[in-house]
Parts: C-alpha cells; sequence; structure tokens
C-alpha cells in the first residue's frame, strides 16, 4: 500500500476540514445531549433522564406522523407530476412557451415561504374543508417541493441522449406510454432519485409555508419544534429536535445509498448476460 507524505499544505486543510466538522457538529451534539439532561441549566451534573422524549411523543407524536405522511404524499405527486413534465420540457426546450414554464416552475423557490403559504391562503383558503385537513399543508409543499424534482430529472435526461432512445424505442413499435414508462423513466432514475431525496428533506424540515397553512389540528414537525421550543422547557425542544434526527437521518441515509444499490443490481446483471451470450 504507498503511504502518502503529509505537507504542510495537507496538515492545514486536514486541521481546517476538523474544525469545521467540529463547529457544525458541536451544536447538534449539544442538543442530543441536552434532550436527555433532567435539567439543561445544571448540566452533566443533574444526571440523565428519557422522560422529555416520552414527553414529545405524548404531546407531539401526531406531528411526527403528520408531517411523515405529507412529505410521502408530497414525493408521491412530485414524481407522478414532475417526471412527465421534465420529459416534455427536455423535448421542447427549443420552444418559448417550454423555457417559460420552466421558469414559472422555479418561482416559488425564489420567494419567501410565508408569501407562498399566503398566496395559497388567499387562493384557496375559503374552501373550509380543504382549509381544515392536512391536504391544504400538502398542496403548499407541492408547490414548493415540485421544482427540485422537475430540475433533477431534467438535468439527467440532458445529459444523455434521449431522443436517440425514443426513436429505437418507436422503431421497435413501442407507443409514448410504453416508451416513457419502460425507456424515460430508466434513464432518468437517478435523477428521480435525487429529487426524492430533495422533496423528502425540504418537505419534512419546511417550516414558512407550514406555519402558514397550519391550524391547531395540523400542525406539522417543524411547527411543533418551534411551538416546544417557545412554550416549553429547553429540553423538551431538544428531544423533538433529537427525534427530528432519529427519523431524518437514517431516510436520508438510505436513500442516498439506494442509488449504489441500483448501480450495483444492474452491473450484476450485465455480467450475467454476458455470461449466458
Amino acid at each position: 500500500m504507498k503511504k502518502i507524505k503529509w505537507n504542510g499544505m495537507m496538515a492545514f486543510e486536514a486541521a481546517l476540514t476538523a474544525l469545521t466538522l467540529l463547529f457544525l457538529l458541536l451544536p447538534v451534539l449539544q442538543m442530543i445531549c441536552t434532550a436527555f439532561m433532567k435539567n439543561a441549566f445544571r448540566g452533566f451534573k443533574a444526571g440523565f433522564t428519557t422522560d422529555w422524549i416520552e414527553k414529545v411523543l405524548t404531546l407531539y407524536g401526531d406531528t411526527i406522523i403528520r408531517s411523515l405522511g405529507i412529505a410521502v404524499g408530497a414525493l408521491v405527486i412530485c414524481v407522478l407530476i414532475g417526471v412527465p413534465a421534465a420529459w416534455v420540457l427536455v423535448r421542447e426546450e427549443k420552444k418559448r412557451w417550454a423555457a417559460l414554464i420552466e421558469e414559472a416552475l422555479i418561482l416559488p423557490l425564489s420567494m419567501p415561504g410565508l408569501a407562498v403559504g399566503l398566496g395559497i391562503l388567499l387562493v384557496w383558503g375559503g374552501f373550509s374543508s380543504l382549509r381544515q385537513s392536512s391536504l391544504f399543508i400538502l398542496c403548499g409543499h407541492v408547490m414548493f417541493c415540485l421544482p427540485f424534482m422537475v430540475r433533477s430529472v431534467m438535468a439527467v435526461m440532458r445529459v444523455e441522449p434521449i431522443d436517440a432512445y425514443e426513436e429505437a424505442s418507436a422503431t421497435l413499435g413501442a407507443n409514448s406510454w410504453t416508451t416513457f414508462r419502460k425507456v424515460v423513466v430508466p434513464v432518468a432514475m437517478p435523477g428521480i432519485l435525487a429529487g426524492a431525496l430533495m422533496v423528502m428533506t425540504v418537505s419534512l424540515g419546511e417550516f414558512n409555508i407550514s406555519w402558514m397553512l397550519q391550524t391547531p389540528d395540523t400542525k406539522t414537525l417543524p411547527v411543533g419544534m418551534a411551538d416546544s421550543y417557545a412554550s416549553m422547557r429547553l429540553e423538551v425542544g431538544s428531544a423533538y429536535t433529537f427525534l427530528f434526527l432519529v427519523i431524518l437521518v437514517p431516510l436520508l441515509s438510505m436513500m442516498q445509498a439506494l442509488p449504489e444499490r441500483m448501480r450495483r443490481r444492474a452491473e450484476e446483471k450485465q455480467r450475467e448476460a454476458e455470461k449466458e451470450a
């Protein structure tokens, strides 16, 4: 094994990286410790307990389940709308109307979340049944998250020779639906997975739109977290944040590992096909 010779610049870069990680992780570690302290102001001397975790689950357990449901719903809708939309926009990207639609999709990202939520509230808030349900928040999350899915899929499709694949599929007698399902979707899968990662992350952590659209019965995880920090003990808010990380980190790790697993499976199938040939 070749040994790496360290020089002054490499040592400086390593030290800078370590300090950066420490700067980023120290508040998280402090929050985790506070979540299990009996008294945050007395510190470690007060001892540790799981009472704050149990209290969060009792008081705010519904917000956690609701946020997960909204995030999954936003992901499903963004995939169903975003992937076909990206395909059409890439195919027609030389036309002016396609550029206008792409710009319109990105517009919610350039606006404050509170402004987006206010617009939804003014337009659709008069429908009381919708206003009082979690679907109202889901609408806001879809509007805010859809650009991430569309842009991720478009980035992949612009690199791949989609036109050539479509022509080959049409030559074999496939219709548009078959081409989309068996050609476009597999080719765009890396972009779909990247977009899914962004949609889930943004939806679970979205506060501004959720706060603007929420009712006392439709609070989401970030809104409940803010309430716990504002009206409860510091330990309760830290415990709430800890549970958020427990949900988010494994989810993100799984979604990040999925593309690599799919790539390995595709390589294994290719090797098996070559052996059979």
